[in-house]
């Protein structure tokens, strides 16, 4: 499948959901960060085909990773909606706009 088809089919994946939802998958270490200059569905795409030098770069620059601890208490505390995507085993999350102050 190309990166194409990929994209194609993940961005039919998406979906907006708040943060109190998602906190299981923080909890156990499935929940990934992506930083809202990025595209989540071309990043998404890209972990699914196992491109690791993309991810590795964008992992380096701190633009994608675990949801830290901080991250996870000010999306609670601001009952934060997210944009999320599943790439197995992965949860990607990625702030919205307007919930950007703790990304």
């Amino acid at each position: 499948m190309t990166l194409e088809e990929h994209q194609a089919e993940l961005a039919t994946q998406t979906a907006k959901m708040p943060w109190r939802e998602l906190q299981r998958f923080f909890a156990s270490g499935q929940a990934i960060a992506v930083a809202t200059d990025l595209d989540l569905v071309e990043v998404a795409a890209r972990v699914a085909m196992d491109d690791k030098p993309a991810v590795e770069t964008w992992v380096e620059r701190g633009a994608m990773g675990p949801v830290s601890d901080d991250q996870a208490i000010a999306w609670f505390e601001a009952d934060a909606l997210l944009w999320t995507v599943v790439v197995k085993p992965w949860v990607l999350v990625q702030p919205l706009p307007d919930t950007d102050a703790s990304n």
